[in-house]
């Protein structure tokens, strides 16, 4: 399999190369034309694109990502530029396709494997850490796994318990592993680019409820060799009075909170985790011992959670700059109700955040 797989892919590089030249440029300035401003859902399938462009050793599995383009049509386009034998539509076996990916991997290709939502990666978590995750170190490096494990995950929409959890917490406490949360169309585009190039497993958590959401992009987000680095968060917003540590979705709801209480004299510095694993605990201690307070937000459980880690890290590391005690805001300990309203109330709210940051600066009321 994994021989006609690697003759296949090679057979068709000319192929690629040659239509990449014939309208790689145009699909760009598609994804671009909307006063400069892309999707999230775009900017996955332009980084995508290029980069299986530049490499014909990068390709996509999965679940209905070829003929259907995508259950989010994150794909769209990609199966008539490349063909079947880069964008390669599975059986509904999760275990199946992501053990393929990992043996295409470790003979040299660089496979993207899309589960169509992160909750039935479960149904090939064996694959993904005892295979991918620790094979780099059993061998004494010898042997590199450059794949990306990427699709929705956490909370969507009336889908039910088995399709909203959130699995940063779990994926982020495996060694071996890169983590890796996108917000922003930026992230997106250049964080799955980054994913791409890199030599290991990296596991690429994306929101379904952010692909419809546009964001503005600069040119140099644009640019081909535009790459977002492993394991720096950014500084989505300035502040000196809290830090609110967020992610994902969550990132969007922190800046709406830190709006409010700026209307409230509270001057909030949010920033955008990017990468769970590794964590950039430098840039969280950093705004900590210049704001003294710091709420983490998170959709996940909170026991064990990526707010918890974040917490315990700025009690090691910086503790005798706290003015107050840390506060962590995540969902609810229960598995993810069906009905909207107490769905709603499962998952963090902008009014949370809001209560989280006054209480951090002693301004509950």
């Amino acid at each position: 399999m994994l021989g006609i797989l690697r003759q296949r892919v090679a057979a068709k590089f000319n192929y690629a190369l040659n239509f990449e030249q014939g309208i790689g440029s145009v699909a760009l300035r598609a994804f671009s034309s909307s006063a400069n401003k892309m999707t999230v859902r775009d900017a996955i399938n332009s980084a995508l694109d290029e980069e299986m462009s530049a490499d014909p050793k990068v390709f996509m599995m999965g679940e209905e990502v070829g003929e259907y383009q995508g259950a989010y049509k994150i794909t769209k386009g990609l199966l008539d530029k490349y063909g079947p034998q880069r964008v390669v539509d599975t059986p509904i076996t999760e275990a199946g396709f992501t053990g393929i990916g990992v043996g295409a991997a470790y003979h040299g290709l660089r496979p993207v494997v899309e589960f169509m939502t992160f909750n039935f990666s479960m149904q090939a978590i064996d694959h993904i850490i005892n295979s991918a995750a620790k094979s780099n170190y059993m061998s004494s490096g010898q042997i590199s796994v450059p794949i990306v494990f990427r699709g929705p995950n956490g909370a969507a929409s009336g889908v039910g318990a088995q399709h909203s959890q959130c699995f940063a917490a779990w994926f982020g406490s495996c060694p071996g592993l890169k983590v890796l949360v996108p917000y922003s169309a930026e992230d997106a585009r250049g964080l799955l680019k980054a994913a791409i190039r890199d030599p290991d497993p990296v596991v690429f958590l994306e929101n379904e409820l952010l692909y419809g959401e546009s964001f503005p992009v600069s040119a140099e987000t644009l640019d081909s060799s535009f790459c977002v680095p492993i394991g720096k968060a950014k500084i989505e917003r300035e502040g000196k009075d809290v830090t609110i540590v967020a992610y994902s979705k969550m990132v969007g709801f922190s800046l709406q909170a830190a709006d409010i209480l700026a209307k409230e004299g509270i001057n909030a510095e949010v920033i955008n985790l990017r990468s769970i694993r590794p964590l950039d605990r430098s840039t969280i201690n950093t705004s900590v011992r210049k704001t003294n307070r710091i709420v983490t937000v998170e959709e996940g459980f909170p026991q064990h959670g990526v707010g918890a880690e974040i917490c315990a890290t700025v009690v090691e590391d910086s503790f005798e700059y706290l003015d107050a005690p840390v506060e962590r805001i995540a969902g609810a300990d229960v598995p993810t109700p069906y009905a909207a309203n107490i769905e709603r109330m499962a998952f963090p709210q902008v009014e949370d955040i809001v209560r989280a940051a006054k209480r951090a600066c002693y301004r509950s009321r």
